[in-house]
């Protein structure tokens, strides 16, 4: 009776180390996941949908976060004195168009455009990104092209690397470069006339 028992239950063969493929499965395959897939995910991680692509982004570094919050308050300081409109950081999506959905470092909507959405904002008139390691080609080139093309007024790339803040604004359906600050210099905005942030203070925020 025991050899029988013990002949007939066989251990389901696994190897550890195997990424869980199944799981996988459950999900759509890149290129085709809709916007209320992306929604429907509930994750931890940081996750941005493009054109029907999941990107799953490294979660941000404790000087990658010192710096956004510098610049959220900066930015939140001037748009409160002006009644200018709403600053939010990162964790908000805000939507460019169909299938494709960003997180960006920070978002400003202006008091004219600014209404009250739950799940993402259709758009925004500022963005500012926070260049991370891993992420150069796509806050350099990616979301510059996908900005501009969702019609974002003005959109600042912050770079830890080079120390250096470029300003871009709007002008048709492209950027064209307000001006490049590098440490010594203030940074200052199109769009809002009369903010501006010393460099040197931004990037001294991470140290």
């Amino acid at each position: 009776m025991g050899l029988i028992a013990t002949n007939a239950i066989k251990p389901f063969p696994r190897r550890k180390g195997r990424p869980t493929y199944e799981l996988a499965a459950l999900f759509p395959p890149q290129g085709f996941w809709s916007e209320s897939d992306y929604l429907d995910l509930d994750t931890e991680r940081w996750v941005e949908l493009s054109n029907g692509f999941l990107e799953v982004l490294p979660m941000p570094s404790e000087a990658h976060q010192d710096i956004v919050l510098f610049l959220v308050e900066a930015l939140k300081a001037f748009v409160l004195a002006h009644n200018a409109g709403k600053v939010l950081m990162t964790g908000l999506r805000v939507k460019l168009w169909d299938g494709t959905i960003r997180e960006p470092d920070v978002v400003f909507m202006s008091a004219e455009h600014y209404v009250r959405r739950e799940e993402y904002w259709l758009g925004a008139d500022l963005v500012m990104e926070v260049v991370s390691p891993g992420g150069r080609e796509r806050d350099l080139v990616e979301k510059r092209y996908q900005y501009a093309k969702a019609g974002i007024s003005e959109y600042w790339i912050v770079d830890p690397r080079k120390k250096q803040i470029t300003v871009l604004k709007l002008q048709g359906e492209r950027y064209v470069e307000h001006g490049i600050f590098k440490s010594g210099s203030v940074a200052s905005s199109a769009l809002l006339k009369g903010l501006s942030v010393d460099v040197a203070a931004v990037f001294a925020a991470a140290e």
